[in-house]
């Protein structure tokens, strides 16, 4: 059972401003009153939705689990993560299109099924990015089909038991895919 919440506290915005702005990201700038009457500051990302897909395959061995890995400029290190992104160039499309399109584009994966888990946020305290969690089975392979800024990405199917062991060991470090997989792993879709 959730205890009641109290409610939403009233914060005043007084003044904002688009401080930086590309076709990705925009950093607001908000001078804000909050419910103590003390003025504050809050810088906020704006991003738009992204989705995050777990491709559940059927290997001899077990479940697998196909991941990427892929450069990350802002930490200098190259990550593992699930499939996930963002279709700056469509704002109009559903999830359930972005998963699927993510998945095909990173991997080559087609998946019969996408079952959607639910939405988490990522950054809350300094972001509005909204993420939506698929679990794709029924997986055949194609070809990827990677944007430019991918081009160092890598497509890697393993075991789920290895994917668990990988978490384990801190090799899987993008809080995403963390988040993710312990949504699905909650709800009982992995």
């Amino acid at each position: 059972m959730t205890p009641k919440e109290p409610p939403l506290p009233h914060y005043e915005v007084i003044s904002t401003r688009t401080a930086y702005q590309n076709r990705w990201t925009a950093v607001r700038e908000d001078i804000i009153r909050r419910p103590d009457g003390k003025d504050g500051l809050y810088g906020v990302v704006e991003r738009g939705e992204f989705v995050v897909v777990l491709p559940l395959g059927e290997g001899s061995a077990g479940p697998t689990v196909t991941l990427v890995r892929q450069y990350r400029y802002p930490i200098h290190e190259r990550l593992w993560e699930l499939p996930m992104g963002m279709w700056e160039s469509r704002p109009d499309a559903t999830p359930e299109e972005v998963a699927a399109g993510e998945l095909r584009e990173e991997t080559g994966l087609l998946a019969d099924r996408l079952v959607y888990a639910g939405h988490m946020f990522q950054g809350a305290g300094y972001s509005n990015q909204k993420g939506h969690v698929f679990l794709a089975s029924g997986l055949t392979q194609g070809p990827t089909d990677r944007e430019s800024t991918e081009d160092d990405m890598t497509c890697h199917t393993v075991l789920l038991a290895d994917f668990e062991a990988m978490i384990a060991r801190n090799d899987i470090t993008c809080m995403v895919t963390l988040a993710a997989f312990t949504m699905l792993r909650a709800r009982g879709l992995v």
